[in-house]
């Protein structure tokens, strides 16, 4: 590896700023803002809207808009009906 081109990792806290949910973790970010973390050692501080504490895909609170397929969406649509349905 070529010295001096890479950069340099550190560790730095992340903080969730909608759950307040925080993680130790490597990085290149600086910042101005530092934080105590558990272990007594005082980090740099980074805040971000989301994280898997809060992404809807993580905590399950995904909201399914499609759940019906593109046949009955078109029907819907306009205006089809299906005239092999049961009665």
């Amino acid at each position: 590896m070529k010295q001096g081109i890479h950069p340099e990792y550190h560790p730095t806290v992340f903080m969730d700023s909608t759950t307040g949910f925080k993680f130790l973790s490597g990085s290149t970010k600086n910042s101005e803002e530092t934080v105590e973390w558990e272990d007594g050692n005082t980090y740099p501080l980074i805040r971000v809207e989301i994280s898997s504490d809060s992404h809807p895909f993580y905590t399950g609170r995904q909201k399914f808009t499609q759940a019906d397929g593109r046949v009955d969406r078109f029907n819907k649509k306009y205006g089809f009906k299906d005239t092999n349905a049961a009665k």
